[in-house]
């Protein structure tokens, strides 16, 4: 579970994340939708440490993040918007192995989690591809590769369809349905919602550092407030 507990970020004199509390139960699927500058990864940027509050409080499994961020970093999976952020090696399988073998795991149990990983997003055999040569569809499968081979309990997609064609944006969201049903926690950031009400449980949307709703897919995305949040909601099936 991670638990957020009225927490204030700020940039500057500019309040990003504004006194916000919130909850993400253990195997939620939960969308986080706003305009770009509502929040969003401002708040989620603090579930593992990444960044820290000004005031308030983030615990994961009922430990507070600034006390072991080692222990938050395993069970919090994290994917940027950019995955240029958060590649680091040369070549497709070096860079998903990176955060496993500084868990100081086994050779063998480096090799399986690389390998699920990248079936997971239909990478499989091109462990020895280097990552300049690919487009940034699959940059984003690389990064999302990664998280995945750290095996967290739950996991953040910052934007995650950004530059994905159709195929690549399929593969993502089979993946994802697949970690639904397996009960890890996973929390989308999006200004999108196509394609994730029928995956939520949840929907909380973000304005001006706040959250403005909260709850379940269907009566969030039935709400005026989020075509006004420049949150894009697929039309309503007329059967």
């Amino acid at each position: 579970m991670i638990t957020v507990r009225n927490l204030t970020h700020r940039y500057g004199d500019t309040v990003a994340v504004d006194d916000v509390s919130l909850t993400v139960e253990d195997g939620e699927f939960l969308v986080l939708v706003g305009a770009n500058g509502s929040g969003k990864s401002t708040l989620v940027r603090q579930f593992n440490g990444l960044l820290e509050p000004d005031s308030g409080e983030v615990s994961v499994d009922g430990r507070a993040v600034h006390e072991d961020l080692v222990a938050a970093r395993v069970a919090v999976g994290m994917v940027f918007q950019d995955p240029r952020d958060q590649l680091v090696a040369a070549t497709v399988g070096a860079d998903v192995a990176f955060g496993p073998e500084n868990l100081g795991l086994s050779h063998a149990e480096i090799d399986r989690r690389v390998d699920a990983a990248l079936s997971a997003v239909n990478l499989a055999g091109r462990e020895d591809e280097r990552v300049a040569d690919f487009s940034g569809g699959e940059r984003e499968r690389v990064a999302i590769a990664g998280a995945l081979a750290m095996e967290p309990t739950h996991l953040v997609l910052d934007e995650p369809f950004t530059g994905l064609d159709e195929p690549a944006r399929r593969s993502v969201l089979d993946r994802l349905r697949a970690l639904r049903a397996d009960g890890t926690s996973v929390v989308v950031v999006t200004h999108d919602l196509r394609d994730l009400l029928s995956l939520s449980d949840r929907v909380v949307a973000m304005a001006d550092g706040r959250v403005v709703v909260d709850g379940d897919p269907e009566s969030a995305s039935t709400r005026e407030s989020l075509a006004d949040l420049d949150v894009r909601v697929p039309p309503v099936d007329p059967c």
